[in-house]
Protein backbone atom coordinates (compact mmCIF):
# COMPACT_ATOMS: atom_id res chain seq x y z
CA UNK A 1 0.00 0.00 0.00
CA UNK A 2 1.67 3.51 -0.79
CA UNK A 3 1.36 6.20 1.60
CA UNK A 4 1.41 9.50 0.37
CA UNK A 5 3.92 12.37 1.15
CA UNK A 6 1.58 14.56 3.23
CA UNK A 7 0.53 11.02 5.33
CA UNK A 8 3.79 9.75 5.81
CA UNK A 9 4.54 13.30 7.22
CA UNK A 10 1.71 13.17 9.63
CA UNK A 11 2.68 9.52 10.82
CA UNK A 12 5.79 10.49 11.34
CA UNK A 13 4.91 13.57 13.33
CA UNK A 14 2.74 11.56 15.71
CA UNK A 15 5.46 9.06 16.40
CA UNK A 16 8.14 11.95 17.19
CA UNK A 17 5.18 13.39 19.49
CA UNK A 18 4.52 10.27 21.37
CA UNK A 19 8.05 9.76 22.17
CA UNK A 20 8.39 13.20 23.39
CA UNK A 21 5.63 12.74 25.33
CA UNK A 22 6.49 9.50 26.77
CA UNK A 23 10.00 11.05 28.09
CA UNK A 24 7.82 13.89 29.67
CA UNK A 25 6.31 11.09 31.57
CA UNK A 26 9.78 9.96 32.46
CA UNK A 27 11.18 12.99 33.91
CA UNK A 28 8.22 14.16 35.65
CA UNK A 29 8.02 10.97 37.61
CA UNK A 30 7.12 11.00 41.32
CA UNK A 31 9.41 8.50 42.37
CA UNK A 32 13.04 7.28 43.19
CA UNK A 33 13.48 4.02 43.02
CA UNK A 34 16.01 1.96 45.29
CA UNK A 35 16.65 -1.45 45.40
CA UNK A 36 16.33 -3.58 48.70
CA UNK A 37 18.40 -6.97 48.64
CA UNK A 38 17.95 -9.57 51.33
CA UNK A 39 17.99 -13.09 52.54
CA UNK A 40 14.41 -13.91 52.23
CA UNK A 41 14.33 -17.55 51.34
CA UNK A 42 17.03 -19.82 52.34
CA UNK A 43 18.89 -20.71 55.64
CA UNK A 44 19.09 -17.29 56.98
CA UNK A 45 16.15 -16.41 56.08
CA UNK A 46 14.69 -15.54 59.66
CA UNK A 47 17.75 -12.02 59.36
CA UNK A 48 16.49 -11.08 55.56
CA UNK A 49 12.87 -11.19 56.44
CA UNK A 50 13.39 -9.14 59.78
CA UNK A 51 15.86 -6.92 58.01
CA UNK A 52 13.33 -6.43 55.11
CA UNK A 53 10.68 -5.45 57.50
CA UNK A 54 12.91 -3.07 59.56
CA UNK A 55 13.92 -1.30 55.93
CA UNK A 56 9.85 -1.14 54.55
CA UNK A 57 8.94 0.49 58.44
CA UNK A 58 12.02 2.93 57.34
CA UNK A 59 10.97 3.68 53.87
CA UNK A 60 7.05 3.74 55.19
CA UNK A 61 7.60 6.60 57.57
CA UNK A 62 10.05 8.27 54.41
CA UNK A 63 7.42 8.16 52.36
CA UNK A 64 4.85 9.66 54.63
CA UNK A 65 6.73 12.57 55.42
CA UNK A 66 7.09 13.98 52.13
CA UNK A 67 9.52 11.39 51.04
CA UNK A 68 12.98 12.17 49.59
CA UNK A 69 14.16 15.50 47.04
CA UNK A 70 10.66 15.91 46.51
CA UNK A 71 9.51 12.53 45.36
CA UNK A 72 8.17 9.30 47.20
CA UNK A 73 10.58 6.46 47.07
CA UNK A 74 10.01 3.34 45.01
CA UNK A 75 11.65 -0.05 46.51
CA UNK A 76 12.39 -2.68 44.36
CA UNK A 77 12.90 -6.20 46.06
CA UNK A 78 14.68 -8.71 45.22
CA UNK A 79 15.72 -12.17 47.25
CA UNK A 80 19.37 -13.33 47.32
CA UNK A 81 18.59 -16.60 49.15
CA UNK A 82 21.60 -16.32 51.44
CA UNK A 83 23.87 -17.15 48.61
CA UNK A 84 26.59 -14.92 47.09
CA UNK A 85 25.81 -16.25 43.60
CA UNK A 86 22.15 -15.04 43.92
CA UNK A 87 23.29 -12.20 45.19
CA UNK A 88 25.70 -10.85 42.72
CA UNK A 89 22.47 -11.84 39.94
CA UNK A 90 20.25 -9.73 42.56
CA UNK A 91 22.44 -6.69 42.10
CA UNK A 92 22.91 -7.16 38.78
CA UNK A 93 19.38 -6.88 37.99
CA UNK A 94 18.54 -3.99 40.03
CA UNK A 95 20.95 -1.81 38.66
CA UNK A 96 21.04 -2.95 34.67
CA UNK A 97 17.79 -3.37 34.36
CA UNK A 98 15.34 -1.20 37.27
CA UNK A 99 17.71 1.28 37.09
CA UNK A 100 18.00 2.01 40.88
CA UNK A 101 19.96 4.88 41.96
CA UNK A 102 21.28 3.23 45.19
CA UNK A 103 20.66 -0.08 47.26
CA UNK A 104 20.55 -0.98 50.92
CA UNK A 105 20.32 -4.91 52.15
CA UNK A 106 22.25 -7.54 52.98
CA UNK A 107 22.65 -9.85 56.84
CA UNK A 108 24.66 -12.26 55.33
CA UNK A 109 28.71 -11.45 54.93
CA UNK A 110 29.45 -13.77 52.16
CA UNK A 111 26.64 -12.26 50.58
CA UNK A 112 27.43 -8.46 50.71
CA UNK A 113 30.51 -9.28 49.83
CA UNK A 114 29.51 -10.27 46.84
CA UNK A 115 26.80 -7.72 46.10
CA UNK A 116 29.60 -5.25 47.30
CA UNK A 117 31.31 -6.08 43.55
CA UNK A 118 28.56 -5.33 41.34
CA UNK A 119 28.14 -2.30 42.91
CA UNK A 120 31.78 -1.07 42.78
CA UNK A 121 31.48 -2.23 38.79
CA UNK A 122 28.86 -0.02 38.45
CA UNK A 123 29.76 2.47 40.69
CA UNK A 124 26.02 2.57 42.51
CA UNK A 125 25.78 2.85 46.43
CA UNK A 126 24.96 0.25 49.17
CA UNK A 127 25.00 0.34 52.28
CA UNK A 128 24.93 -2.47 53.54
CA UNK A 129 22.81 -3.22 56.92
CA UNK A 130 24.38 -6.47 58.83
CA UNK A 131 27.36 -7.38 56.97
CA UNK A 132 30.40 -7.70 59.54
CA UNK A 133 33.21 -8.96 57.84
CA UNK A 134 35.94 -6.27 56.83
CA UNK A 135 35.35 -7.34 53.10
CA UNK A 136 32.44 -6.20 52.39
CA UNK A 137 33.81 -2.61 52.33
CA UNK A 138 37.34 -3.03 51.82
CA UNK A 139 39.10 -4.89 48.60
CA UNK A 140 40.62 -8.37 50.18
CA UNK A 141 43.67 -8.14 46.88
CA UNK A 142 44.33 -4.77 46.99
CA UNK A 143 43.51 -3.39 50.79
CA UNK A 144 41.74 -0.66 49.38
CA UNK A 145 38.53 1.02 50.86
CA UNK A 146 35.55 0.81 48.10
CA UNK A 147 34.10 3.24 46.74
CA UNK A 148 30.98 3.15 46.66
CA UNK A 149 30.08 0.33 49.98
CA UNK A 150 29.33 1.45 53.18
CA UNK A 151 27.63 -0.50 56.51
CA UNK A 152 25.24 0.45 59.35
CA UNK A 153 26.89 -2.09 61.21
CA UNK A 154 30.23 -2.52 63.15
CA UNK A 155 32.78 -5.00 62.01
CA UNK A 156 34.32 -8.52 63.15
CA UNK A 157 36.97 -6.45 64.68
CA UNK A 158 35.18 -5.12 66.98
CA UNK A 159 33.02 -7.67 67.90
CA UNK A 160 35.24 -10.31 68.05
CA UNK A 161 37.52 -7.84 70.52
CA UNK A 162 34.70 -7.52 72.67
CA UNK A 163 34.03 -10.80 72.93
CA UNK A 164 37.71 -11.94 73.68
CA UNK A 165 37.59 -9.21 76.51
CA UNK A 166 34.23 -9.97 77.99
CA UNK A 167 35.53 -13.75 78.25
CA UNK A 168 38.85 -12.97 79.64
CA UNK A 169 37.25 -9.93 81.92
CA UNK A 170 33.45 -10.63 82.66
CA UNK A 171 33.34 -14.17 82.34
CA UNK A 172 36.79 -14.80 83.90
CA UNK A 173 37.56 -17.93 81.58
CA UNK A 174 41.49 -18.84 80.84
CA UNK A 175 40.74 -21.26 77.88
CA UNK A 176 38.66 -21.77 75.27
CA UNK A 177 37.35 -24.10 72.48
CA UNK A 178 36.20 -22.46 69.32
CA UNK A 179 33.74 -23.96 66.94
CA UNK A 180 33.90 -22.78 63.48
CA UNK A 181 32.12 -23.05 60.60
CA UNK A 182 34.12 -23.40 57.47
CA UNK A 183 31.78 -22.73 54.87
CA UNK A 184 31.17 -19.02 56.29
CA UNK A 185 33.57 -15.82 55.86
CA UNK A 186 31.54 -14.27 59.13
CA UNK A 187 32.53 -17.14 61.03
CA UNK A 188 36.23 -17.44 60.08
CA UNK A 189 37.08 -14.05 60.09
CA UNK A 190 34.76 -13.60 63.66
CA UNK A 191 36.79 -16.55 64.79
CA UNK A 192 40.45 -15.66 64.07
CA UNK A 193 39.38 -12.31 65.80
CA UNK A 194 39.08 -13.89 68.99
CA UNK A 195 41.37 -16.18 69.00
CA UNK A 196 43.99 -13.34 68.70
CA UNK A 197 42.86 -10.87 71.16
CA UNK A 198 42.09 -13.93 73.60
CA UNK A 199 45.57 -15.21 73.58
CA UNK A 200 47.03 -11.84 73.59
CA UNK A 201 45.08 -10.86 77.16
CA UNK A 202 46.22 -14.58 78.29
CA UNK A 203 44.10 -16.75 77.53
CA UNK A 204 44.37 -20.46 75.76
CA UNK A 205 42.63 -22.05 72.72
CA UNK A 206 42.25 -25.35 73.98
CA UNK A 207 40.65 -26.90 71.04
CA UNK A 208 39.16 -25.92 67.59
CA UNK A 209 36.83 -27.88 65.16
CA UNK A 210 35.31 -27.05 62.08
CA UNK A 211 31.89 -28.03 60.92
CA UNK A 212 29.92 -26.95 57.93
CA UNK A 213 26.36 -25.47 57.47
CA UNK A 214 23.55 -28.00 57.47
CA UNK A 215 25.31 -30.45 58.91
CA UNK A 216 22.97 -32.34 61.59
CA UNK A 217 25.18 -34.36 63.46
CA UNK A 218 27.73 -32.26 66.08
CA UNK A 219 28.32 -35.26 68.35
CA UNK A 220 31.68 -36.08 66.91
CA UNK A 221 33.22 -32.56 67.18
CA UNK A 222 31.70 -31.90 70.28
CA UNK A 223 33.27 -34.92 72.08
CA UNK A 224 36.89 -33.93 71.11
CA UNK A 225 36.38 -30.45 72.69
CA UNK A 226 34.79 -32.31 75.86
CA UNK A 227 37.77 -34.42 76.20
CA UNK A 228 39.72 -30.77 75.99
CA UNK A 229 37.52 -29.57 78.87
CA UNK A 230 37.31 -26.41 78.28
CA UNK A 231 35.88 -23.23 80.65
CA UNK A 232 34.70 -21.67 77.42
CA UNK A 233 33.06 -22.62 73.90
CA UNK A 234 33.16 -19.89 71.63
CA UNK A 235 30.63 -19.86 68.44
CA UNK A 236 30.33 -17.22 65.81
CA UNK A 237 27.70 -19.27 63.86
CA UNK A 238 24.62 -19.00 62.31
CA UNK A 239 20.86 -19.67 64.32
CA UNK A 240 20.14 -22.34 62.76
CA UNK A 241 23.10 -24.29 63.30
CA UNK A 242 24.35 -23.15 66.92
CA UNK A 243 20.28 -23.74 67.81
CA UNK A 244 21.16 -27.55 67.19
CA UNK A 245 24.96 -27.18 68.65
CA UNK A 246 24.15 -25.77 71.85
CA UNK A 247 21.67 -28.57 72.41
CA UNK A 248 23.51 -31.50 71.31
CA UNK A 249 26.37 -30.03 73.38
CA UNK A 250 24.20 -29.85 76.95
CA UNK A 251 23.22 -33.51 75.88
CA UNK A 252 26.71 -34.69 75.91
CA UNK A 253 26.83 -33.13 79.67
CA UNK A 254 29.08 -30.29 78.29
CA UNK A 255 28.52 -27.12 81.02
CA UNK A 256 30.84 -24.60 80.22
CA UNK A 257 29.48 -21.06 78.73
CA UNK A 258 29.01 -20.68 75.29
CA UNK A 259 29.53 -17.46 73.86
CA UNK A 260 28.53 -16.35 70.05
CA UNK A 261 28.11 -13.23 67.53
CA UNK A 262 25.19 -11.40 66.06
CA UNK A 263 24.16 -14.06 63.59
CA UNK A 264 22.63 -15.74 66.94
CA UNK A 265 19.96 -13.28 67.12
CA UNK A 266 16.68 -15.16 65.85
CA UNK A 267 13.22 -16.43 67.80
CA UNK A 268 14.47 -19.44 65.73
CA UNK A 269 17.47 -19.98 68.72
CA UNK A 270 15.27 -21.12 71.22
CA UNK A 271 12.91 -23.17 69.25
CA UNK A 272 16.26 -25.49 67.80
CA UNK A 273 17.94 -25.19 71.39
CA UNK A 274 15.98 -25.18 73.37
CA UNK A 275 15.25 -22.78 76.64
CA UNK A 276 16.73 -24.76 79.15
CA UNK A 277 20.13 -25.28 77.39
CA UNK A 278 20.57 -21.64 75.90
CA UNK A 279 21.19 -21.19 79.65
CA UNK A 280 24.39 -19.56 80.67
CA UNK A 281 25.21 -18.79 76.93
CA UNK A 282 25.58 -15.08 75.39
CA UNK A 283 26.26 -13.15 72.27
CA UNK A 284 27.33 -10.05 71.07
CA UNK A 285 24.68 -8.10 68.83
CA UNK A 286 24.30 -5.01 67.12
CA UNK A 287 21.09 -3.59 69.84
CA UNK A 288 18.72 -4.99 72.14
CA UNK A 289 14.86 -3.76 72.32
CA UNK A 290 16.01 -3.31 76.32
CA UNK A 291 17.41 -0.31 75.21
CA UNK A 292 15.78 2.71 76.41
CA UNK A 293 16.95 5.19 74.62
CA UNK A 294 14.37 7.57 72.76
CA UNK A 295 15.24 6.63 69.22
CA UNK A 296 15.01 3.05 70.22
CA UNK A 297 12.40 3.16 72.47
CA UNK A 298 10.31 5.37 69.22
CA UNK A 299 11.52 2.56 66.81
CA UNK A 300 9.91 -0.45 69.00
CA UNK A 301 6.96 1.66 69.27
CA UNK A 302 6.66 1.97 65.59
CA UNK A 303 7.24 -1.63 64.81
CA UNK A 304 4.96 -3.01 67.24
CA UNK A 305 2.07 -1.39 65.70
CA UNK A 306 3.59 -2.19 62.22
CA UNK A 307 3.94 -5.94 62.93
CA UNK A 308 2.13 -6.58 65.99
CA UNK A 309 5.46 -7.98 67.72
CA UNK A 310 8.54 -6.18 69.11
CA UNK A 311 12.02 -6.00 66.60
CA UNK A 312 14.80 -8.01 66.40
CA UNK A 313 18.46 -6.98 66.11
CA UNK A 314 17.99 -7.46 62.46
CA UNK A 315 14.89 -5.71 62.21
CA UNK A 316 17.13 -2.44 63.98
CA UNK A 317 19.78 -2.66 61.17
CA UNK A 318 17.78 -2.98 58.19
CA UNK A 319 15.67 0.49 59.21
CA UNK A 320 18.85 2.05 59.97
CA UNK A 321 20.30 1.43 56.88
CA UNK A 322 17.65 3.03 55.14
CA UNK A 323 17.61 6.13 57.23
CA UNK A 324 21.46 6.29 56.53
CA UNK A 325 21.42 6.29 53.25
CA UNK A 326 18.43 8.61 52.66
CA UNK A 327 20.21 11.50 55.13
CA UNK A 328 23.05 10.96 52.62
CA UNK A 329 20.90 11.26 49.32
CA UNK A 330 19.32 14.69 51.22
CA UNK A 331 23.08 15.87 52.08
CA UNK A 332 23.90 15.40 48.44
CA UNK A 333 20.95 16.88 47.22
CA UNK A 334 20.80 14.88 44.42
CA UNK A 335 20.23 11.44 42.79
CA UNK A 336 23.73 11.56 41.36
CA UNK A 337 25.68 8.22 42.84
CA UNK A 338 28.60 9.97 42.61
CA UNK A 339 27.13 12.77 45.05
CA UNK A 340 25.54 9.90 47.10
CA UNK A 341 28.82 8.24 48.09
CA UNK A 342 30.44 11.33 48.61
CA UNK A 343 27.34 11.82 51.28
CA UNK A 344 27.38 8.90 52.86
CA UNK A 345 31.42 9.01 53.12
CA UNK A 346 30.78 12.48 55.05
CA UNK A 347 28.58 10.69 57.37
CA UNK A 348 28.88 12.22 60.92
CA UNK A 349 26.47 11.79 64.47
CA UNK A 350 23.81 10.10 62.19
CA UNK A 351 20.77 9.32 64.87
CA UNK A 352 20.66 5.10 64.92
CA UNK A 353 17.98 3.43 67.20
CA UNK A 354 20.99 2.50 69.04
CA UNK A 355 22.81 6.32 69.51
CA UNK A 356 24.61 8.33 67.55
CA UNK A 357 27.23 6.79 65.28
CA UNK A 358 29.96 7.44 62.41
CA UNK A 359 31.13 6.19 59.34
CA UNK A 360 34.73 4.93 59.86
CA UNK A 361 37.37 6.00 57.37
CA UNK A 362 36.50 2.23 55.64
CA UNK A 363 32.80 3.29 55.38
CA UNK A 364 31.72 1.44 58.63
CA UNK A 365 29.66 1.94 61.39
CA UNK A 366 31.47 3.08 64.94
CA UNK A 367 28.70 1.79 67.20
CA UNK A 368 28.90 0.27 70.48
CA UNK A 369 28.17 -3.42 70.85
CA UNK A 370 25.55 -4.78 72.87
CA UNK A 371 26.24 -8.14 75.36
CA UNK A 372 22.97 -10.19 75.43
CA UNK A 373 22.66 -12.63 78.27
CA UNK A 374 20.12 -16.24 76.95
CA UNK A 375 18.21 -16.94 80.54
CA UNK A 376 15.01 -19.28 80.33
CA UNK A 377 14.54 -18.62 76.70
CA UNK A 378 14.53 -15.15 76.68
CA UNK A 379 17.37 -12.34 75.77
CA UNK A 380 18.45 -10.36 78.57
CA UNK A 381 20.17 -7.37 77.83
CA UNK A 382 23.63 -6.73 79.92
CA UNK A 383 25.89 -3.85 78.95
CA UNK A 384 26.90 -2.02 75.72
CA UNK A 385 30.70 -1.75 74.85
CA UNK A 386 31.01 1.35 73.41
CA UNK A 387 33.98 1.83 70.70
Amino acid sequence: MKVSSKNYYLILVLILMTGLLSGCTDSASKDIKIGMVYELTGNTASYGTSAADGAKLAFKEINANGGVLGKQIKIVTADNKGEPSESANAMTKLITQDRVIAVTGFTVSSCGIAGSAVAEDNKIPLVAAATVNPRVTVDEKTGKVKDYTFRACFIDSFQGTVSANFALNSLKKSNSAIMIDNSSDYSKGLAQIFKDVFTKGGGRVVAEEAYLQKDQDFKAILTKIKAQNPELIYLPGYYDDVGKIIKQARELGITAPILGGDAWDSPRLVELGGAQALNDTYFTNFYSVQDTNPASQAFVEAYKKEYGQPPDSMAAMGYDAVYLLVDAIKRANSEESAKIREALAATKDFKSVSGNMNLSSTHDAIRGVVIIEMKDGKQVYKETIKP
